[in-house]
């Protein structure tokens, strides 16, 4: 299981990109960043990139909803390009309550949404022509968008339930997950996702997962302020059902929180249970941060 680590991508850019140097000067070579309301992530990572060509970058994730897919996959493929083919394209439905509530977007059928959102996006990264005519997707081109001559970006999906597992693996390179518990991914996000690469022929898939990580000698009050911080995930219905999967009531419960040995076990349940790649999110005081920096970078 390789070790990442979330970035924060808030605030000037000269900022983000010294923070990532910080982070690549510990040992950390892969360094994924969401997209929320905050700068426009892909071209923060564009920048991040150019300035650290030993680091791999991610978006965990984009939504898809505000952006057309022929700008999406120009964009992609631009920044894959500025950053010598180390990007890793993580995309979402978001949820309902910021779809409708703050963008003004309909959410009905998300996942036959995605499912033609996918047709054209995974061929437009490809840099293929494509004419995809779905019920609310329609993509037509004539060559490739973006720069030419430029390998293809990883593309994963952020995928909990069984049509979105179906799709990440049959079309896409794998997943990325949050706040999701390792019983849940050992017992149904590995299995949906590796059956369906295998019945498209494809390798077997990446499962990107991030979880809010805490080395401390105060468990009470790291949960504590877990649970403040990231109480609205276990109000979403894709993340509720994934808590309930896990048997966890609060955010804490799917979190790495303890002395560095308990988190050391926690992450090799994580590895066991199929996570290819593991992004802590950093959470507690600045002496937590710095004792749970240590850990992640010398995790082997």
């Amino acid at each position: 299981m390789r070790m990442a680590v979330g970035l924060d991508v808030d605030g000037p850019v000269e900022e983000t990109i010294e923070r990532a140097r910080d982070l690549a000067a510990r040992g950390l070579t892969s360094l994924w960043a969401s997209q929320i309301f905050g700068p426009d992530t892909l071209t923060v990572l564009a920048l991040v990139g150019h300035a650290l060509p030993e680091v791999d970058l991610g978006t965990a994730v984009v939504p898809i909803q505000p952006r057309h897919p022929t700008m999406l996959a120009a964009q992609a493929r631009t920044v894959q390009d500025a950053i010598g083919g180390r990007l890793s394209l993580g995309v979402g439905l978001s949820h309902q309550v910021v779809v409708e509530g703050l963008w003004g977007l309909p959410f009905d059928r998300p996942a036959s949404y995605m499912r033609e959102y996918l047709a054209a996006l995974a061929p437009l990264l490809r840099g293929e022509v494509v004419a995809v005519a779905g019920e609310r997707v329609r993509v037509t081109t004539t060559g490739p968008l973006g720069p030419r001559d430029v390998t293809t970006p990883s593309l994963l999906v952020a995928a909990l339930g069984e049509k979105m597992l179906a799709l990440a693996g049959a079309v896409a390179d794998g997943t990325v997950l949050w706040m999701t518990g390792p019983k849940t991914i050992a017992g149904h996000i590995v299995p949906r996702l590796s059956e369906a690469a295998a019945s498209a022929g494809r390798p077997q898939p990446r499962v990107v997962c991030s979880a809010p990580v805490v080395v401390t000698h105060d468990v009470p009050a790291a949960r504590e302020r877990i649970n403040k911080t990231l109480a609205i995930y276990a109000t979403l219905p894709s993340y509720a059902a994934m808590f309930e999967r896990e048997g966890a009531r609060q955010p804490a419960d799917i979190s790495l929180v303890g002395s560095r040995e308990q988190v050391l076990d926690e992450l090799s349940v994580y590895a066991a249970a199929g996570v290819t790649e593991f992004s802590g999110a950093l959470v507690g005081t600045r002496e937590e941060r710095e004792a749970t920096l240590e850990l992640l970078a010398s995790y082997r």
